[in-house]
């Protein structure tokens, strides 16, 4: 059932209902019941993600970090890419690919409290945040710091298309080690995600905003956006955090290293 039929179909049939008296109590009868009418059922898919998130919420003491990253070179690069590697490079495309090399190089960000030490995980996958009408999905790109921009952004498309379809795999979503939410598309222009079990670390981009700034001696407008990183502080100190977000940063400010 759609939204739409849920909205003007079943709450409609219940509040003629509750005006003929139908299904009501006779106790209740002439009580103002609207504070019930409005209650959509959870999916399958909806439950998990409520316990998962309330898992890590309780369970992961998580630490926060912000920063900004100039992207106007890497804005300008997509056509000229598109036309060079015959593939639309989002920049969802470039966002994996310099978190999948930024965990390459700071491994304690895909890492796992495992007991009295921490386990790192032996493949680096990327979970991106999909909005299909069935709901968010994760699907996962696996081994993504062995790939190049171009197999991620046709990885990514492929992917993407198969969630708004409702036919990712199993195998497409799981195994993820780190995450990516870019809510970029939506006009949001920072957040915080939440750190998704079993994983240590999220990192959640925002939109491109267009900025006066100070560059090389002129006031000029330039594309910046805004990252975050929250992060498991079981697993990766502040520091280490740090340190990972400004490389992911330098990567997005300097796009041909990513190419």
């Amino acid at each position: 059932m759609s939204m739409s039929q849920l909205t003007h179909g079943t709450l409609l049939e219940d509040e003629n209902r509750s005006h003929r008296g139908e299904g009501v109590p006779p106790s209740d009868r002439g009580r103002d019941t609207r504070d019930t009418k409005h209650h959509i059922p959870l999916t399958r898919i909806q439950k998990l993600i409520c316990k998962r998130m309330l898992e890590s919420k309780r369970s992961k003491p998580c630490f926060y970090l912000e920063a900004r990253a100039d992207v106007t070179e890497l804005m300008a690069m997509r056509p000229k890419l598109r036309k060079a590697l015959g593939v639309r490079i989002t920049t969802n495309a470039f966002y994996i690919h310099a978190l999948a090399l930024g965990a390459k190089k700071y491994p304690l960000t895909v890492g796992r409290l495992d007991g009295d030490c921490i386990k790192i995980v032996e493949r680096l996958n990327v979970g991106f945040a999909v909005n299909a009408p069935q709901g968010l999905v994760v699907p996962v790109i696996k081994d993504a710091d062995e790939k190049s921009l171009s197999e991620i952004a046709r990885e990514e498309k492929l992917l993407t298309d198969k969630a708004r379809d409702n036919k990712l795999t199993l195998e497409e979503i799981e195994g993820e080690t780190i995450a990516l939410s870019n809510l970029g598309a939506y006009g949001t222009d920072s957040f915080i995600g939440i750190v998704p079990p079993p994983t240590s670390t999220i990192v959640a981009v925002g939109n491109v905003i267009h900025t006066i700034v100070p560059w090389n001696g002129e006031i000029t407008e330039r594309k910046i956006v805004s990252l975050s990183v929250a992060a498991d502080r079981r697993v990766v100190d502040e520091i280490y955090a740090a340190a990972f977000l400004g490389f992911v940063k330098e990567r997005l400010q300097n796009p041909q290293e990513l190419t």
